[in-house]
């Protein structure tokens, strides 16, 4: 019988007053006791709606059904066949939006805790040794060129690879994640996750070569030349978004991937680096989505006051409800209804303020979303020695600018045919952020998959 228990079996985690001066995961998991007792809530629907939810079509009933069982490494292989990044999914997908959003005992109730239950399989395999390493694929003598190393691409690699392909990546940082490790902070997404996530896919027989900018040591047509059947675009969004007010070029004003590539990738909260970061004084966080937020509680963490400026109200934030919790619990203050329109500073040129002005909401605009208006006379000043803008970001035009027949849109973004992969220069497929604008880890991974099949298909029909 299943456990008809309402709410979700709690996750343990760190207290707020002491999470917010250290880096290390917040959330800690189930145990196994807690795992079982979770996954007995799963109903084992005949026509599971969780699964139409999955943007990567994990067998969730299947799984759960496993570990309810009492075998979480089976469970576990069970996830493996459809997901590349287990231990990662299940700590950063919105699955509020996703599989649990369609859950039926959410109806009355909340849902069954399916990626707290995802985390618990990766995690019990790799702690146990249960992860079993793959077995390299028979290859078929073809390669395949994947660019960009984040979520979008490793899935793509990953199935490729599982089919036969020689992949190689190439990434253009020094180490190979994308996203997942120079954006989502260590105390959301540990990086030896990633590491040992990454290290499953070259098993596979995935090459990944760092340091390798396309578009500047080798171009896409310098792909082809080389010997590569197809090239697959996952080089992400990662040029950031400004605002274009006023002294918004003075010291203490930065991009929020900036930031969090300081603090993240090159380590800035670690005192064994010398990576230059602001530790202590006051910092404005522009912005309402998870990019916001994980600028906000690092800030945080580095001993700084920390304001969330956001133009619309707390029901209109883009970010998790679970970050907007965490970050209010960790002590971040919310301004919102309150926009910047100007950035104040010393004769030095040190920023020393924001000028804001109180903002309503309006009529609703082209997606339905009411429109923030400026409250005439409004303006205040907030003080503040940086202030980060965590606003949006979009591709960066290297790519597009260096392979002649792919075209984009006007926002910068790789323009696909109704497949969402496959662009308007043969040979070439493009997925996630790249093409859809900044997006979710799990919707990144699900271009991946589709582009795998895709470039197959493409493959074996141009031998």
């Amino acid at each position: 019988m299943p456990n008809m228990q309402k709410e979700k079996t709690p996750m343990r985690e760190q207290a707020a007053n002491v999470r917010n001066s250290n880096f290390e995961e917040v959330a800690l998991g189930y145990s196994y006791e807690e795992a079982v007792n979770e996954a007995a809530r799963c109903l084992n629907c005949k026509k599971p709606a969780c699964v139409d939810g999955c943007p990567v079509g994990v067998k969730i009933p299947d799984f759960i059904s496993l570990l309810a069982g009492g075998d979480p490494g089976a469970a576990y292989e069970k996830i493996k066949e459809t997901n590349a990044l287990p231990a990662v999914c299940g700590r950063v997908c919105p699955q509020e939006s996703q599989c649990e959003g369609k859950c039926v005992r959410g109806i009355k109730g909340e849902p069954v805790a399916i990626g707290r239950l995802e985390r618990y399989c990766a995690d019990f395999a790799a702690e146990s040794g249960g992860a079993e390493d793959p077995d390299s694929p028979e290859k078929n003598g073809k390669k395949i060129a994947v660019v960009g190393s984040g979520p979008s691409s490793l899935t793509c690699a990953g199935d490729l690879a599982k089919l036969g392909y020689d992949v190689h990546i190439f990434e253009a940082l020094h180490k190979p994640g994308g996203v997942l490790v120079y954006g989502i902070p260590e105390f959301r997404l540990p990086k030896a996750i990633v590491e040992r996530e990454i290290s499953a896919i070259e098993k596979l027989g995935v090459t990944v070569e760092t340091d390798a900018v396309i578009g500047r040591v080798m171009s896409v047509d310098e792909l082809f030349e080389d010997g590569f059947c197809a090239v697959y675009i996952g080089t992400g969004a990662g040029l950031p978004g400004f605002m274009g007010i006023p002294g918004e070029n003075s010291n203490g004003v930065f991009s929020a991937n900036e930031f969090l590539t300081r603090v993240n990738l090159m380590k800035a909260y670690d005192p064994a680096y010398d990576t230059p970061v602001k530790r202590g004084g006051s910092v404005i966080v522009v912005g309402g989505g998870n990019v916001a937020m994980d600028a906000a509680r690092c800030a945080k963490r580095l001993g700084s006051d920390v304001k969330i400026v956001y133009r619309r109200s707390e029901a209109e934030m883009p970010a998790r409800a679970e970050e907007i919790h965490h970050a209010k619990e960790e002590g971040i203050e919310f301004l919102t209804l309150n926009n910047p329109v100007r950035i104040n500073a010393d004769e030095k040129g040190n920023t020393v303020s924001a000028t804001c002005v109180r903002m309503e909401l309006g009529e609703p605009d082209e997606r339905g979303r009411r429109r923030p208006v400026e409250i005439p006379g409004s303006e205040y000043d907030i003080p503040a020695d940086t202030v980060i803008m965590a606003i949006g970001t979009s591709p960066n035009p290297l790519i597009r600018m260096t392979t002649p027949g792919l075209e984009t849109n006007r926002r910068g973004c790789i323009e696909t045919a109704d497949d969402g992969v496959t662009t308007t220069r043969p040979g070439v497929f493009a997925g996630g952020d790249a093409v859809t604008g900044a997006a979710t880890v799990i919707l990144a991974m699900g271009a991946g998959k589709k582009a795998a099949t895709a470039i197959d298909e493409y493959v074996k029909k141009n031998r």
